[in-house]
């Protein structure tokens, strides 16, 4: 078991890593909104390529930061079921749903956009907006390598739940998941 622990530490930590660095995108994201605010309403003076490092930075952070978004179980869940079961019962809800439904899904989306990415890239695709960004095809290969991360993450959630499971709770601050309250037992 301490081999799966360490499996899950690790992908937990790497993630941990991708978040904190993508999370730094946001203000980069946030000044480049006021600068183009400003010079469109106060100077008059448009740019297609802000414009466009805008939903680019916004893709990334969305796509890479997923991951640590469900690291950090941050993903909205609204289920008034759910809240009130054992701990047990919410690992198994969420090692289920992660291996029927996230994993699976993740795999499906990273295979539909091979082409879409693999064109992009042969193409040394661009913006067709005059004066827009270059080098389209790298926000293009975001979305396998953010589904990348999701798996990962998705592994080590699955870990964290089969050790509930199992009754081999992690440790505190191992899991993010169905992690029981304090004093609870796990049932």
């Amino acid at each position: 078991m301490s081999l799966l622990k360490r499996i899950s530490q690790f992908i937990d930590l790497f993630n941990e890593w991708i978040g904190l660095g993508v999370s730094w995108l946001t203000t980069i994201m946030v000044l480049n909104v006021f600068y183009d605010v400003v010079m469109r309403y106060v100077f008059k003076q448009g740019n297609i390529a802000l414009q466009e490092l805008e939903w680019h930075l916004f893709a990334v952070i969305f796509l890479i930061g997923a991951a640590y978004a469900l690291k950090k179980d941050a993903h909205v869940r609204v289920d008034i079921v759910y809240t009130r079961l054992s701990t047990r019962q919410k690992a198994w809800i969420d090692f289920l749903g992660t291996i029927v439904f996230l994993i699976p899904y993740s795999l499906m989306v990273i295979y539909a956009s091979r082409g879409f990415v693999a064109s992009s890239w042969s193409l040394g695709e661009i913006s067709p907006d005059p004066g827009g960004l270059p080098a389209r095809y790298i926000l293009k290969a975001m979305i396998p390598i953010g589904f990348s991360l999701v798996i990962l993450q998705g592994i080590s959630q699955a870990i964290k739940n089969f050790l509930v499971i199992i009754g081999r709770e992690p440790e505190v601050g191992d899991y993010t998941g169905a992690a029981p309250v304090a004093g609870e037992e796990v049932k």
